[in-house]
């Protein structure tokens, strides 16, 4: 077992622990705004760490490129989606996302 093994595995293991400390989290909160502040390590802490494993185990080559580049596009979609279900919510539970005001024209 080498050292770049050894760094990969215990990055993963880091990255489980943050997915299963999220899901504790969305778990345990009962307002849904609450929760959706734990789905944000899981979404972008966790895909990096596994990144990082990625780039230990193989080093800089074809894989590890492919996995950033993936990594550039979720963390960059991460707070669009988070928005767009913070409206969703907002929308399902008044009938708009606006505040009350601004509905009535003020």
């Amino acid at each position: 077992m080498t050292a770049r093994t050894v760094l990969a595995d215990v990055l993963l293991g880091l990255a489980v622990l943050v997915v299963l400390g999220s899901s504790l989290g969305v778990l345990l909160m009962r307002d849904v705004y609450n929760k959706l502040h734990y789905v944000t390590p899981a979404a972008v802490v966790a895909p990096v760490l596994a990144g990082l494993a990625v780039l230990a185990q193989s080093g800089f080559d074809v894989n590890t490129g492919q996995t950033w580049l993936t990594l550039v596009f979720l963390i960059g979609a991460a707070p669009f989606l988070s928005h767009a279900t913070i409206r969703a919510i907002k929308i399902r539970q008044d009938g708009d996302w606006r505040d009350g005001d601004s509905r009535d024209g003020r």
